[in-house]
């Protein structure tokens, strides 16, 4: 059985401590991850363990012959040959077994050579070749390559042609196709999109090898690992069981361990406080030098807290009133060349209080959907409506990237941030992990998961009722996502978003779009799960939405979750009407009845986006009351002081008579 072990390494860059006397095993079989803080020694630990970095001290001891293959986080680009061809080298070490064996067949015909060894080592040659399937190899690459979302089409596309996380998405594919022993992989979900996770799940579920990785999805961890490590001031323990239940235990042991910590910051302030107080006075200078040394003693054994329990802390403002129906979309079209339909008639009706997750793939049009949705992209056919007093905020996928220059972070934030905020923007910073004098660092200089940290917050910046969140938790660790989940789940307006992990869109999602690629003219290509060119409405959850496809799959018919009945039936694009036709009890009701029930739900709409337009109009009134009432002209004037503040009164009041009149609509619209 091929293996690799690593006994006692250590290493240390200056005088910090990377690694030390870290002992680990791999072998065929293993399933494990590889936990701990950003900056914790993760991925120069897998670069000691492919032997592209040498250890200060220590061992490492592989089986001879045994392949270990690394795939790192980025960095990795291709060109000079197509798609199919560069796939073609991961089998390398195939074509190195073929050219010994033609040199065996070659000796074999030299009578004066003993043919004994010649044919053990003939047979051992071709055992290899037939069980890593060499000769399966072009079928082998294609179907590694569909699994990871390229097309049939891509395969003669020039590989300098395809974008930095394509460019991962081959190295990815080249590390599968090469059958390793051992398979070390970083963050190779930072690239890929649901459907090929799902894939990699299974493949890694499959894989007769050994494998460590790196990553930041919990649901992909939990469904792929069977034992965790984890890195902590240099230290490497093992967890026995998925992520999840690595996440329980290390939670008891982190509890016990800010109580150390707590009483030992409390004894450290006790002998501080003495010191300071005594230090100076000759009759307490002995008592304060023997505190010094116990203090000097306590520093050093200090307790060491992990930075991740310094979590990101933030919820978003309280969404603005909006009307029931959140967006209106009918007829839309897009197409980038005039040929190729992105999107295609596509009919939504989006209401308040939803979370949608938009879902397909790759090239299905998902991340055009949200920029039509937020107004970034106009040149669109049909039309986009939004409902009575919805305001937008907007993460896009580059919203990070775009975070760039020699501003520093608190410059870039105060830029932005209204006048009344400017005075809470340093304690914003500090609920999200820029501290000190973090807030002092350059937008350059920023990590990837820094700069989807201060995107997310300039959506606090200003109060919206509707957010479109395209990959919301890219470069985010599991603890910012876990933060970000509870500020969304709490979120009182409207949820758009695309994700592409699977326990996020799990826990937040009440309802499913599904977009599909159109398909390339002649590809043949059925990797998609659903016939090409449509766009499908699951009211409902995820798993639901997974019933549904599985059930397909399979002939069979699943019965909606109760209380999905909550999005009506107008919800449904037109492309599939069927789906969306889940309206409780319509089917029963007699034609006049429905009428009558239509006709009472369109007059409680009209009267609700009446309602909000009279809010809206109110509150912007009350806002140039009370600026007039800041103007020194006004409040130095008593008469006109008392005329205004009047003023004000009676707008409250009646704001005050609107929003119930509002609530008391929006309930029988909910009913």
């Amino acid at each position: 059985m091929a293996f690799v072990q690593f006994s006692k390494v250590s290493l240390a860059f200056g005088d910090r401590d990377i690694l030390k006397d870290v002992s680990v095993n791999l072998a065929a079989g293993t399933k494990a991850a590889l936990s701990g803080a950003n900056g914790s020694g993760k991925s120069t630990l897998m670069k000691i363990m492919a032997g592209e970095i040498a250890p200060d001290s220590g061992q490492r001891i592989a089986q001879k012959d045994a392949r270990i293959v690394y795939l790192p986080q980025s960095g990795i680009v291709h060109a000079g040959c197509t798609l199919r061809q560069e796939a073609d080298r991961a089998f390398e070490y195939g074509y190195q077994l073929q050219r010994e064996l033609e040199e065996i067949g070659d000796a074999l015909k030299d009578s004066s050579q003993k043919s004994g060894p010649l044919l053990d080592r003939h047979h051992e040659i071709t055992t290899q070749l037939e069980e890593s399937g060499w000769y399966r190899r072009e079928a082998q690459a294609e179907q590694v390559l569909l699994g990871l979302g390229f097309s049939r089409g891509d395969l003669e596309r020039q590989t300098q042609e395809f974008s930095g996380g394509w460019q991962m998405r081959i190295a990815l594919a080249k590390a599968l196709m090469q059958h390793p022993d051992i398979l070390l992989l970083d963050e190779p979900t930072n690239y890929l999109d649901l459907e090929a996770r799902n894939w990699l799940e299974e493949f890694l579920n499959s894989f007769s090898g050994g494998f460590l990785l790196v990553s930041h999805d919990r649901y992909f961890l939990d469904t792929t690992v069977t034992e965790v490590y984890e890195l902590f001031n240099g230290d490497l323990h093992r967890y026995v069981g998925n992520y999840t239940n690595y996440e329980k235990v290390r939670q008891v042991e982190l509890e016990s361990l800010m109580a150390t910590y707590q009483q030992q910051q409390e004894e450290i302030r006790k002998l501080e406080d003495f010191i300071r107080r005594f230090g100076a006075k000759a009759t307490k200078a002995a008592q304060a030098q023997e505190r010094q040394k116990m203090l000097d003693k306590l520093l050093t054994q200090q307790v060491q807290i992990p930075e991740s329990l310094k979590k990101m802390r933030f919820s978003f403002p309280p969404a603005p009133h909006s009307g029931r129906l959140v967006l209106t979309l009918e007829g839309v079209s897009k197409s980038y060349d005039g040929v190729r339909q992105v999107l295609s008639q596509l009919d939504l009706v989006l209401e308040k209080g939803e979370r949608l997750v938009v879902v397909g793939c790759n090239g299905s049009g998902k991340t055009t959907l949200l920029k039509i949705l937020a107004q970034q992209d106009a040149s669109y056919e049909g039309s986009v409506k939004e409902g009575a007093g919805v305001a937008v905020g907007y993460f896009s996928q580059d919203s990070a990237e775009k975070i760039c220059g020699a501003t520093t972070v608190l410059e870039y934030i105060e830029n932005q941030a209204p006048l009344e905020l400017i005075p809470r923007v340093r304690d914003m910073l500090g609920s999200f992990l820029f501290r000190g004098d973090d807030v002092f660092k350059t937008l350059d200089v920023l990590s990837g998961g820094e700069k989807s940290r201060l995107a997310l917050l300039q959506l606090l910046l200003k109060p919206v009722n509707l957010l479109i969140l395209d990959e919301p938790t890219n470069h985010l660790d599991l603890h910012s996502k876990d933060v970000l989940l509870e500020a969304l789940e709490s979120f009182g307006g409207t949820v758009v978003f695309v994700s592409h992990d699977r326990g996020f869109i799990q826990s937040l999602a009440t309802r499913v779009l599904e977009l599909s690629p159109p398909a390339e003219p002649g590809s043949g290509d059925v990797s998609c799960v659903t016939s090409c060119g449509r766009a499908r409405n699951f009211p409902g959850s995820y798993e639901y939405y997974l019933e549904r496809l599985a059930a397909e799959a399979a002939g069979l018919e699943v019965t909606p979750p109760s209380g999905s009945g909550k999005t009506s039936s107008t919800n449904a694009s037109k492309q599939d009407t069927a789906d969306g036709a889940n309206a409780p009890s319509a089917g029963a009701l007699k034609y006049e009845e429905q009428k009558k029930l239509k006709n009472q739900r369109r007059k409680l709409e009209r009267e609700e986006e009446r309602l909000m337009e009279e809010i809206a109009a109110a509150e912007e009134e009350k806002q140039e009351l009370e600026n007039q009432l800041a103007q020194p002209e006004v409040y130095s004037d008593p008469q006109k002081s008392r005329q205004v503040q009047s003023a004000l009164e009676a707008l409250d009041a009646k704001i005050e008579q609107l929003t119930a009149a509002w609530e008391e609509v929006s309930a029988q619209l909910e009913g």
